[in-house]
């Protein structure tokens, strides 16, 4: 029992680590890695998991390549058994490939498409984790109930190495990155959910995502989002008491305005061109999750206090944007 309760304790405190172990399906996991080129010409998401249907059958790893500006997608799928992940450190094979915090190894060879290379994360700036709020979800990532759980790893960091995609050599060194994850049941029914680190100011990232979370029978909207300037963490989260004020969206646009109790954020995100991705049930990894990298991103931070001035005004580039399900239940007016 205290070693259970240990282990639990460890992996709540370490959100990127692997959280399947002794699970019982339905489960999934994945990792979400974005890579851009110092030139911003090539955009890439690779994402890994694991997903375990109630139907056995259906139980599979895999690993997703998307390509952001052509709208290329593959999905590669590994039998079950030969997703391996570490429990005392996030680490996580899947047949010949490697993920980490700090590095990727790829050796993809199959009819959809050929992927090999290495690369490597410098200066990973990850969410804050304490006891009170143990990452991106706060304290709800204490609750062992939840549908689904999200995790930043990576808010920003430098990117080094190539690849080699279908015999053509792409060169990341001066990149930028990002890594996140999700971990549960399911995605939810309904969510927007945005990123990007590519602002005229260096060391400035946002990450924001509201969605339709089930809970205890019912259902509420909650919503958490990070924007990272000189050092600073600026988070509006349900669970901090912050508010959405207004949350628009339309076919054109995602226009969001929050504020907690210091700042209030205002975000416009340009949609864009989307890629229908794979994405969880508790059935399948149907074609659910529409995704750009071609999403420009407004961002206006101020205090709340009048006479004060403006912290940060940019636009976000090569943006990841989703609209998603249900979202219409999101819209704040």
């Amino acid at each position: 029992m205290l070693r259970a309760l240990t282990h639990y304790v460890d992996l709540v405190m370490h959100p990127e680590r692997y959280h399947g172990h002794g699970k019982h399906p339905p489960f999934f996991e994945g990792w979400y890695y974005k890579m851009i080129s110092a030139d911003r010409e090539r955009r890439i998401a690779i994402i890994p998991g694991i997903f375990q249907s109630d139907d056995p059958a259906k139980h599979h790893a895999f690993i997703q390549i998307f390509d952001g500006l052509s709208g290329d997608a593959t999905y590669h799928r590994f039998p079950a058994e030969s997703f391996d992940a570490a429990r005392d450190r996030f680490e996580l094979r899947i047949g010949p490939n490697l993920f980490t915090r700090d590095r990727i190894h790829l050796d993809i060879d199959d009819d959809l498409r050929t992927v090999h290379g290495d690369l490597r994360f410098n200066s990973v700036i990850g969410w804050p984790v304490s006891a009170a709020e143990p990452g991106i979800m706060g304290y709800f990532g204490w609750l062992s109930f939840m549908e689904c759980y999200h995790g930043v790893v990576g808010l920003d960091h430098a990117v080094e190495g190539a690849l080699t995609i279908d015999g053509q050599s792409v060169d990341f060194y001066g990149g930028r990155g990002y890594i996140e994850k999700d971990w549960g049941q399911s995605f939810p029914s309904g969510w927007v959910w945005m990123q990007t680190n590519h602002f005229d100011q260096p060391g400035t990232s946002l990450t924001a995502s509201s969605a339709v979370i089930p809970f205890m029978g019912t259902s509420f909207i909650g919503f958490i989002v990070g924007f990272w300037h000189h050092g600073r963490l600026h988070r509006f989260a349900t669970y901090r008491q912050s508010k959405t004020e207004r949350l628009e969206i339309d076919v054109e646009h995602v226009d969001w305005t929050l504020c907690n109790g210091t700042h209030r954020l205002h975000i416009l995100a340009h949609r864009a061109e989307t890629t229908p991705l794979p994405g969880p049930d508790k059935i399948e990894m149907g074609k659910r999750v529409p995704e750009t990298l071609k999403s420009r991103i407004e961002v206006r931070l101020t205090p709340l206090k009048e006479d004060s001035s403006v912290v940060f005004a940019g636009v976000g580039e090569c943006a990841g944007l989703e609209v998603a399900g249900e979202w219409e239940r999101l819209i704040v007016r």
